[in-house]
């Protein structure tokens, strides 16, 4: 098994930044519970670009973004399964708990996480305005 610095991309993947993207029929609520509840930061927003508007999420300083798409005629939005996953470690169990608290008070409780794996190791699964589900782990559980 070959294992790469953290730092270092695999040879020939010359990438500086990833983007995961995907739309919603909710995107102010959706931006929401990203920026507000998790406390990620809004790097940049468009509206009315070819029908579509949309907002970039991330952590400051870094090349790891989510970008939400919201088109003017709608977008059928299939709903995820409940073991789709954005998984976010953070430092300490009190890192994670002023999420947890921040978003159940926005109305987004945890829920039951489909694989046992993530409460066995002290891991908080929530569920965005859309249904796709964030699970909030503290680094020293896993």
């Amino acid at each position: 098994m070959t294992v790469h610095n953290e730092q270092d991309w695999p040879g020939g993947l010359d990438v500086k930044q990833v983007r995961v993207a995907r739309p919603t029929d909710r995107l102010t609520e959706v931006v929401r519970f990203y920026r507000d509840g998790l406390g990620l930061a809004e790097l940049f927003s468009f509206q009315g670009h070819a029908g579509y508007d949309g907002v970039m999420l991330g952590l400051p300083g870094r090349s790891y973004h989510l970008e939400f798409t919201q088109h003017v005629d709608g977008s059928p939005c299939p709903a995820p399964t409940k073991d789709n996953l954005l998984v976010f470690y953070t430092p300490a169990v009190d890192a994670m708990m002023l999420m947890v608290h921040r978003l159940t008070a926005m109305g987004h409780p945890p829920v039951e996480a489909e694989n046992p794996y993530w409460e066995e190791n002290g891991a908080v699964t929530i569920e965005d305005p859309d249904g796709w589900r964030v699970v909030l782990v503290p680094s020293a559980g896993i």
